[in-house]
């Protein structure tokens, strides 16, 4: 069940799903196809969201991607991130993801340290790190590639083990660092994730129910 204060701010999002382009929705469409598709098949649904550093949008979108799946009750859904390297969970992320509601526990303070995120109140949380997204931590075979930024997706021309590729993109909030508009940025990208993979989630539930 997830947890009472993320209820409303994603009741919020919901509304939203209007401000998602005609052409984004057919991508999104097409992934939520994906999914349904392993459903009916009674399969396990790993998905990978994939970024260079496997720093800021692959964490954001592993995160809504699970919270999607438990808000909307989609079963044999696990959601990883990856990287093309390693470098470490941004903080800035991590704040951006706090702010909206998200419980975060840091675990150790390493270069690469390792993060709770707590969105449900009967669910384990996710374990969050900066990884290749080949690491042993993540399924080596039979999951869906998502592709969230441009560098990976190009320098990826084929993800070893993934059934399926999908090269849903984000711009990185990583322009704005040290501006003023850093912190409303990182909240802008965070919030846009959440809109279409909700949206996605909600399709999948639609197609369940036929």
């Amino acid at each position: 069940m997830i947890k009472q204060n993320l209820k409303y701010k994603i009741s919020e999002l919901e509304k939203r799903f209007h401000e998602i382009p005609t052409e984004r929705k057919k991508l999104l469409n097409q992934f939520a196809q994906y999914i349904s598709g392993k459903l009916k098949s009674d399969e396990e649904i790993n998905l990978i969201f994939i970024c260079t550093h496997n720093s800021r949008r692959s964490h954001m979108s592993q995160i809504w991607a699970q919270t999607s799946a438990e808000y909307f009750n989609v079963p044999n859904v696990k959601c990883f991130s990856g990287g093309t390297e390693a470098t470490a969970f941004n903080p800035r992320a991590v704040k951006a993801i706090s702010s909206f509601g998200f419980q975060i526990e840091k675990l150790d303070d390493s270069e690469n340290p390792n993060y709770l995120v707590n969105f449900s109140d009967d669910k384990e949380p996710l374990k969050c790190f900066s990884k290749v997204y080949s690491d042993k931590a993540n399924p080596q075979n039979n999951f869906a590639a998502i592709m969230t930024c441009s560098d990976a997706d190009e320098k990826c021309p084929i993800v070893i083990g993934a059934d399926e590729r999908f090269p849903i993109r984000y711009d990185d909030p990583k322009e704005f660092d040290v501006t003023e508009l850093e912190e409303v940025k990182y909240k802008e990208r965070f919030g846009q994730i959440g809109i279409e993979m909700l949206y996605t989630f909600n399709k999948v539930k639609k197609k369940e129910k036929l």
